[in-house]
């Protein structure tokens, strides 16, 4: 028996020990916003947090986070609201086809959790596993520094545009 807490949940999982934790959250859990793309770790649409670290979810085996704490892209913005990485990746238009963007955002907030400042390089050695086919990299370092300014400053960057009202008749 394997138990994580995934997302602030305690999870107990019959499952073999060996299964990639990819196949864990989003089979067993069902929790579909962590991607696979490659299976061996080079291409970061997977990337989920260990205790508070990125990680390669298709390549770590489940037993790896028993007992562990597990952040996926759904539990990312913790109370409901988006993190700041969420805000800044709109406010930039940073997706195009979008596959990528959980693994990148998941990368993004481990950054700034160490990092509350990255220059280019750091940004550029945090984000050096995940690959954006689209070529999305220049939006996706505006949208760190944006949320880096943001965290510093305590503002919210993104405000949803207010639903137009329906009218019948």
């Amino acid at each position: 028996m394997i138990t994580i807490n995934v997302n602030g949940e305690s999870q107990r999982l019959d499952i073999d020990p060996g299964t990639p934790l990819l196949w864990v959250v989003r089979e067993n859990l069902g929790l579909t916003g962590t991607k696979f793309g490659c299976g061996i770790a080079q291409c970061g649409a997977c990337t989920v947090h260990l205790n508070g670290q990125p990680i390669r979810a298709c390549v770590t085996p489940v037993a790896a986070a028993d007992g562990q704490s597990v952040t996926t892209i759904e539990g990312v913005a913790g109370d409901g609201d988006m993190h700041p990485v969420q805000e800044a990746w709109i406010a930039e238009q940073v997706p195009q086809c979008g596959y990528c963007q959980s693994g990148q955002i998941m990368s993004a907030v481990a950054l700034l959790a160490n990092n509350p400042n990255p220059d280019d390089d750091a940004i550029n050695t945090a984000m050096r596993g995940n690959v954006c086919r689209c070529g999305t990299y220049p939006r996706v370092r505006r949208a760190i520094k944006r949320a880096a300014a943001a965290q510093t400053a305590g503002v919210q960057i993104y405000q949803p545009a207010a639903q137009p009202e329906v009218r019948n008749g």
